[in-house]
């Protein structure tokens, strides 16, 4: 089940007797977490009721034994074990003994008096275990795999909605190039917006530029692809400073301003081959504001120009990495020769 269809029914108290979080988005599994407990416990009895288990220290043995224990002065337990590596195809290296029967037993029999989460931070569990094949059947799943790029304005939606304020679609593009697919910025600058309109109005482009934290090296990315389409060396060590000033590493930038590149050679094909803008989202696995960015810039830049650069990229890479030459005359070099070379 997906986060959202996920959230609702929580909201709504449908609960299931267990969870299955699995995915390493830990703002997802954090938020459900919260959810969870917000709904299912009453807020005098969080601390007797709200109970956390690693599994890589605990036996589940001992999990469902506390689960299967009536609440302390409540109606309900919620308990949380975290790193069930039983679930996976990795060697489980704690030195624990598992009983997996325990658990095995339990799905098939569960109590209505707890809910039991058992949280897995794995891209992908072991599919031909009997307790994975237990879990799909009895457990709620809940995928908390980190957002694609191109899910985001969907984020963005549900979040404005979170905050009661609207949107403008023109907005989404100033938020999405700061932020990118990190949902904790996310939802902290949605938040700031939202309060700054005092819990209700809408974020105009003007509202997010103006609140914003301008913070993205993506953008600034393309802010140094501009300046070298427009021959401004000037602009683009202001923009290389800026980078500096957030900690951005040379060997880093390079890498940056190459992915940049890489992308515009990618998009410059995907479009002479008669790809849409969301194919090509879909084929490069980014965000569609990448590849509006992309595609106003290729036409600027033959394919061969595009190799160059990527040669002086890699070039400058390896002065930097052998500690050729002075690191930031190395990036100011390069910037020069992308410029102005033919």
């Amino acid at each position: 089940m997906d986060y959202f269809k996920a959230i609702k029914k929580i909201e709504q108290r449908q609960f299931q007797s267990i969870y299955l979080l699995q995915g390493t988005e830990s703002y997802l599994v954090e938020n459900i977490v919260n959810k969870l407990k917000q709904n299912g416990l009453m807020d005098n009895d969080d601390y007797a009721n709200f109970i956390r288990y690693d599994l890589e220290e605990t036996t589940i043995q001992e999990v469902i034994m506390d689960v299967e224990t009536y609440p302390f002065f409540g109606e309900r337990k919620i308990v949380l074990a975290y790193h069930p590596v039983f679930l996976t195809a990795k060697p489980d290296k704690t030195g624990l003994t598992h009983q997996i029967q325990s658990l095995l037993d339990y799905a098939s029999n569960p109590v209505d008096y707890s809910i039991l989460v058992l949280i897995a931070p794995y891209e992908k569990l072991d599919e031909r275990k009997k307790i994975t094949k237990t879990l799909k059947k009895q457990a709620e799943i809940i995928d908390c795999q980190p957002v694609k790029e191109w899910e985001i304005d969907k984020w963005i939606d549900y979040l404005v909605k979170q905050f009661h304020v609207g949107i403008e679609k023109a907005a989404y593009e100033t938020i999405t190039k700061e932020t990118g697919p990190n949902l904790m910025l996310l939802e902290k600058e949605i938040e700031k917006m939202a309060t700054y309109l005092g819990g209700n109005g809408t974020i105009t482009p003007e509202v997010a530029e103006g609140l914003v934290a301008h913070q993205s090296a993506t953008n600034s990315g393309f802010k140094l692809v501009d300046a070298v389409i427009a021959k401004q060396l000037g602009k683009a060590i202001e923009t290389y400073q800026d980078l500096s000033k957030m900690n951005e590493e040379e060997i880093a930038l390079v890498a940056l301003l190459a992915s940049q590149f890489r992308t515009l050679s990618h998009v410059k094909t995907l479009k002479k081959s008669g790809y849409s803008q969301q194919q090509m989202a879909q084929q490069l696995k980014v965000h569609p504001y990448v590849i509006k960015m992309s595609l106003s810039r290729e036409k600027y830049f033959t394919k061969e120009k595009i190799e160059s650069i990527l040669n002086e990229c890699a070039n400058a890479d390896i002065k930097i990495k052998q500690g050729l030459m002075d690191k930031k005359l190395v990036f100011e070099l390069l910037l020069y020769q992308i410029i102005f070379s033919d």
